[in-house]
């Protein structure tokens, strides 16, 4: 596999066997993408699965782990969506994933009638206007600030992209969370599940994780917490689980 510049290759967490492109200068996924692909309530033999804001393919090669289903994944940035491509090739995963170079807000018309089972997303975060708070690195200016896509063009898209019944995920900032809801119920994406994650005990949440049904009926759960690190620095057993597999 050829490598661009300072792209390097890493296995992907508890799965040594399967491999992703990184780069210190253009992406590294981060434990937020982690995160959703776990919490994500994926189809395991039927139906198909969509993540948008795919970066450098992370959630697609995490869900085909524990998911035989189609997985396609939409990136606009050309350089990520090129990097996503040759991981999957790299996995030699091509029968079951593919990815899309395109803008998510373009995403409707492209498939037309064609409905998803799961719609994954991991969006930019923060809606800051002013440019001397973007990162100096424009690949994570574009993956991390509302500078393509806001929220709510996001929950637009996973509205229409997503079957009647089926699922939108998605992982943000707790800071956001009714922005998210009444956004999700404006566009029929009715909240089910909800589990916050923090950095440690007594510290305030960093991480929110949310999956709604598409015209689905009223009936939120609150799942319990989530801890990162204990009070020795460490990751906790819940977080290694996640992370690498062990219980």
């Amino acid at each position: 596999m050829k490598l661009k510049d300072d792209e390097r290759i890493d296995d992907l967490l508890a799965n040594q066997t399967m491999k992703i492109i990184q780069s210190p200068s253009v992406f590294a996924f981060s434990i937020d993408a982690v995160l959703l692909a776990d919490f994500a309530s994926a189809p395991r033999t039927r139906g198909n699965i969509l993540d948008l804001c795919s970066g450098n393919g992370v959630i697609p090669l995490l869900l085909s782990q524990r998911s035989n289903v189609p997985i396609t994944g939409v990136e606009l940035q050309e350089r990520l969506y090129d990097m996503a491509c040759r991981s999957i090739d790299l996995n030699q995963l091509n029968g079951q994933l593919k990815m899309i170079h395109g803008d998510l807000k373009d995403m409707p018309d492209h498939f037309k009638n064609n409905k998803f089972d799961l719609v994954t997303v991991n969006p930019p975060y923060f809606q800051t206007s002013n440019k001397d708070h973007h990162n100096h690195n424009e690949y994570l200016t574009i993956a991390r600030h509302e500078i393509y896509c806001t929220l709510e063009d996001v929950i637009q898209s996973c509205s229409k992209l997503v079957k009647s019944g089926g699922k939108v995920a998605m992982v943000h900032r707790p800071s956001r969370l009714v922005d998210i809801i009444t956004l999700f119920r404006q566009y029929k994406i009715e909240p089910k599940r909800i589990r916050y994650v923090y950095p440690k005990q007594g510290k305030e949440a960093n991480i929110l994780l949310i999956e709604g049904i598409r015209d689905g009926n009223p009936d939120l759960h609150m799942l319990p917490p989530l801890y990162a690190f204990d009070e020795n620095g460490d990751y906790t057993k819940d977080l290694e689980g996640i992370l690498y597999g062990r219980t």
